[in-house]
């Protein structure tokens, strides 16, 4: 086995851990709920992960953090989860879409079923493609006009200050523990639509994966075809997750890259596609196996500065959780 095979085994590890730290959070989340719900269930802690899937108050707490240097108590997870992100795409591309994020994995695993069940995964015609994936677009530039134009830090403050702000993380949950029937509807429709075409979520409807795309730009890192080498056998291309032709590419600059290095994996010439950095004589070509190994380890040393600053923990108490649960959601305190 090669190791460019061996690179697309390492990818699908490190998914599969990630996602399974995912659906351990929710478990202990859940469990943490359940105590203010229902009488009789043990006190569980919070895991502060889970202000992960708060991307919006990432957004709203960095905007914050610009304008007067603090970073607001209740989910600063939200804030250092935004900044890792964000940080991860600056320097090695959109790697976070491509290892990291659970939605990811499940759009992958659902095209891959959908090409085997169908043989193949379809492609929208070249202009609805184009019209369609400007709406991830058109989401992103809708709240970056709502909260880093409109809201200023003073309304900002009296946001942080609202039951909802407060139990943002349980309004979250609640969508999925007590999903409604449209709801339901428009998730299924999602995941149909994923089995037929390479994830049509992240490529056509995420806000948030079009903001790291548009900053992935920014990487030092590249993915270079060598002409010289190519055997232009298309691999690379029919392997994108991505769609993007690689195979009539001398560097990958795409904005829809997850960095996943797929092409790379598939590729059956050795030296023609390499991850690079830097021009001309400088430029420098990064091992593949080690483009994992810096992307999570520039993710967890800012998660793991965030929580050396105290900056990680949420500053509510299970008494603020008591008191605001049940006037919030309609539940019945359960008492601690």
């Amino acid at each position: 086995m090669s190791e460019r095979t061996y690179l697309r085994i390492i990818r699908y590890t490190v998914q599969a851990g990630f996602f399974i730290l995912t659906l351990w959070t929710g478990y202990r989340f859940y469990l943490f709920l359940l105590h203010f719900e229902s009488p009789g269930n043990p006190f569980v802690q919070r895991p502060p992960a889970v202000d992960s899937f708060l991307p919006i108050a990432g957004l709203m707490s960095f905007k914050y953090y610009l304008f007067t240097g603090i970073i607001e108590p209740i989910h600063p997870a939200a804030f250092v989860m935004f900044v890792a992100i964000v940080t991860t795409s600056l320097l090695i591309k959109k790697g976070f879409c491509g290892w990291i994020c659970p939605i990811g994995t499940i759009s992958q695993v659902l095209w891959m079923t959908g090409r085997k069940l169908f043989g193949k995964n379809f492609r929208m015609e070249k202009y609805t493609d184009i019209s369609l994936r400007s709406v991830k677009y058109a989401l992103m530039a809708l709240f970056l006009l709502l909260i880093g134009v409109a809201m200023a830090p003073n309304m900002m403050v009296l946001f942080f200050l609202s039951d909802y702000y407060k139990i943002a993380d349980v309004k979250t949950m609640k969508f999925f523990t007590d999903i409604s029937a449209t709801a339901l509807l428009v998730i299924s429709a999602f995941a149909v639509l994923s089995l037929i075409y390479k994830n049509f979520w992240c490529r056509y409807l995420c806000p948030y994966g079009a903001l790291l795309g548009l900053l992935s730009r920014l990487s030092p890192l590249k993915i270079r075809r060598s002409e010289a080498n190519c055997t232009h056998c298309k691999s690379c291309s029919r392997n994108c997750p991505s769609l993007i032709d690689v195979e009539k590419q001398t560097l990958v600059k795409s904005s829809e890259c997850f960095g996943c290095l797929t092409c790379l994996s598939h590729c059956p010439s050795r030296d023609a596609l390499d991850i690079t950095m830097g021009a001309g004589k400088k430029r420098k070509i990064l091992r593949p196996y080690l483009f994992p190994l810096v992307l999570i380890l520039i993710f967890y040393l800012i998660i793991g500065a965030g929580i050396l600053g105290g900056k990680w923990q949420s500053s509510l108490s299970p008494d603020d959780y008591l008191s605001i649960i049940p006037a919030v959601t309609g539940q019945n305190s359960a008492g601690n």
